[in-house]
């Protein structure tokens, strides 16, 4: 039994060298990805916040996404145009009743609103009116947070080696649906 051992144990050894030596090894050749190295410029995120901070819609520029200007813009304008309409209104009631109380009797909803409706009026058109600066405010604010992101986003390297698609198969067994994602990534 142990003649068995040292012999099995020496067919390994001798059989493992004999089989490592006779592996011939074939040349690896090196090829050149088909994507062009483009250099990160890690200042690029920061610069195009600070245009857009400076002028909406200038860091989306510098981006190169000019569809997104006029989105900037337009979202900027409806909250601008919200305000200033609610603010003329908001003064127009708050004028009408402040004149009730200095005993004026001559307005143009004198016999129309009492004066509980024109201090409701007042406070809806500012809520409104605050509402609106919240809405400028906030575009204002997603202007610059776009830019970030944008210009963030443009250092990845997307291209065809790394791809996300949807998945769906049927179940063989009860032939229901199966819906999912596929990441695929080839070297």
């Amino acid at each position: 039994m142990v003649v068995f051992r040292i012999i099995l144990f020496s067919f390994f050894l001798f059989g493992i060298n004999s089989a490592i030596a006779q592996v011939q090894f074939e040349e690896v050749k090196i090829t050149k990805d088909s994507t062009s190295y483009k250099p990160i410029d890690p200042l690029t995120p920061a610069k195009a916040a600070f245009y857009s901070t400076v002028i909406p819609g200038l860091g989306q520029v510098y981006n190169k996404q000019y569809w997104k200007v006029p989105i900037v813009y337009g979202g900027l304008a409806i909250g601008y145009y919200f305000y200033n309409d609610n603010n003329k209104k908001y003064n127009e009631f708050r004028d009408i009743y402040k004149r009730r109380l200095e005993g004026y009797t001559n307005d143009k909803y004198q016999g129309i609103y009492t004066d509980a409706v024109l201090i409701n009026a007042q406070r809806t058109f500012e809520r409104n009116r605050d509402i609106s600066t919240a809405v400028m405010i906030g575009f204002y604010v997603l202007n610059i947070i776009d830019a970030n992101v944008g210009a963030h986003l443009m250092q990845f390297n997307v291209n065809d080696n790394l791809s996300l698609t949807p998945d769906v198969r049927q179940n063989e067994i009860d032939y229901k649906y199966n819906v999912g994602l596929t990441l695929n990534y080839r070297f």
